[in-house]
């Protein structure tokens, strides 16, 4: 047991998968290398089809791999030692499926007699903060309410290791930070948790590490803020004017000081910077100079989007 505490809560190596889709193969994952250290939040992001869910489906002994090796919490998934993997884990689907008629507390009640051992359902309604919707029936729940509760039947067995696989997909601001404040929780208590997302804030809060997967292999791999440093600048300044004309052209604009990159059309403009308050009056100065109507001019931070573009050319909800 003293080595397998020592190992990474995850640890893939050329992983691999394949679909039949008719009459061709499709692979979803391509030699995927991950290591997930105790007690990290860790990210997934990719686009719809990058691969994502299917690996994180191996990692659950959900599906199995056509090649590689995966270790989790230091064991592997065979025969003998897998009832010991699924005691040590939790899982939450994109979706699940409840009786509509059952209660909140008879539900948990139901998945708790799984698990030999675990969390109280009093101590769980604490957790997710369903205390008040105890004996509300699945009917009359919120989407964040039931999301919580999905939440909720993965903590009972006290797991080591959780997965969440875009857990706050169509909720509502507030709903989506009471999850955050169950994952955050989760990991003071000494829990791991890999999560995928869409969401880029969300990757941002929780995740001490994200790794950016696209067509079945890690493209990226550090903390948010080690990734939006790899693009080289800090900032953005986009501008949209009548009509460059001829009057301006994208040398010009990638010249001025601080200017990293840009991406230029006939009436918009968008600068990678170093420095907002260096370009900026640069920028302003140049416009009226040349006699180019500004319409709009807006700053903002590098984000993980950012990331995944530069990347790639694609957006994260872009399909592969």
């Amino acid at each position: 047991m003293s080595g397998a505490a020592a190992s990474p809560a995850i640890e893939l190596r050329g992983l691999r998968k394949t679909y039949r889709k008719g009459r061709q193969t499709v692979t979803a994952v391509d030699g995927l290398d991950l290591r997930v250290e105790r007690g990290e939040v860790f990210g997934l992001l990719g686009p719809n089809g990058a691969g994502k869910t299917t690996t994180v489906e191996i990692c659950e002994g959900i599906t199995a791999p056509d090649g590689g090796q995966v270790q989790i919490l230091g064991r592997q998934w065979r025969t003998g030692v897998d009832t010991e993997i699924r005691s040590a884990i939790g899982v939450c689907l994109q979706e699940t499926k409840f009786h509509d008629k059952q209660t909140v507390r008879e539900t948990l009640e139901l998945f708790a007699a799984l698990f030999a051992r675990g969390r109280s359902v009093d101590e769980v309604l604490g957790l997710v903060s369903l205390q008040e919707k105890a004996g509300a029936r699945q009917k009359d729940l919120s989407g964040g309410q039931r999301q919580r509760l999905a939440v909720a039947t993965a903590l009972l067995g006290a797991p080591e290791l959780l997965f969440l696989d875009e857990p706050t997909t169509g909720l509502d601001p507030q709903s989506r930070r009471q999850l955050w404040e169950v994952v955050r929780e989760f990991q003071r208590g000494g829990g791991t948790v890999l999560l995928t997302t869409h969401y880029m804030e969300e990757a941002h809060q929780l995740c001490d590490r994200v790794a950016v997967v696209d067509q079945g292999k890690v493209i990226a791999l550090g903390s948010p803020d080690e990734l939006i440093r790899s693009l080289g600048a800090a900032h953005f300044v986009e501008c949209d004017v009548d009509d460059f004309a001829g009057k301006l052209g994208e040398q010009e604009l990638r010249a001025l000081p601080g200017v990293q990159a840009c991406t230029f059309a006939p009436t918009r403009a968008e600068l990678t910077v170093a420095s907002v308050h260096t370009t900026v009056p640069a920028l302003l100065e140049l416009l009226d100079a040349r006699a180019v109507a500004l319409r709009d001019l807006a700053t903002r931070h590098a984000t993980l989007e950012d990331v995944f573009v530069s990347l790639t050319g694609r957006h994260l909800r872009e399909g592969a």
